[in-house]
């Protein structure tokens, strides 16, 4: 993870200063941050994802960049039972924000899998498919695709 400060503005109190921050995965993932420091308070102005992070996935995402955002931007952190969002009594296991998906073969396989059983189910095979892969939407219909080329589904269309 990389923070670097973007501007600072005095006030006749204080100051606030903005900060950007870039987490980068593996898989060729990124998360790119606004943070802005104002009172002793760090905020998250803007967040944009490549590919775009879901609700669980951006409450992880504060895990993640709490303790090197913080430390970047001189910022204290609240006490834990501070927190507005959630109670102190649940605790949240740790866990990756996107699951491990394999590629090639074995991951086509795995996508017919969820797409079959998502069928079966009488649920959206596409959504399946992307709850499964952590994927877009977009990506998710090319890794379709993908096992529909594989011979693991059947054609879309009849063929005449």
């Amino acid at each position: 993870m990389s923070v670097r400060p973007a501007w600072k503005v005095r006030e006749a109190g204080g100051a606030t200063a903005w900060f950007t921050a870039r987490l980068s995965f593996p898989d060729g993932a990124r998360v790119e941050m606004l943070a802005v420091v104002s009172e002793g308070r760090l905020s998250l102005e803007d967040v944009r994802a490549q590919p775009p992070l879901s609700l669980d996935d951006l409450a992880e995402l504060a895990d993640w960049i709490e303790g090197p955002l913080f430390e970047a931007c001189g910022a204290a952190p609240e006490p834990a039972d501070a927190s507005p969002y959630e109670h102190p009594s649940r605790a949240r296991p740790a866990r990756r924000a996107r699951p491990v998906w394999p590629h090639g073969v074995e991951g086509r396989r795995l996508v017919a899998e969820e797409y079959l059983a998502a069928q079966r189910s009488g649920c959206d095979p596409v959504l399946a498919v992307m709850w499964a892969t952590g994927h877009s939407r977009r990506r998710s219909l090319r890794l379709i695709a993908g096992a529909r080329d594989a011979g693991l589904l059947t054609p879309r269309h009849a063929r005449r």
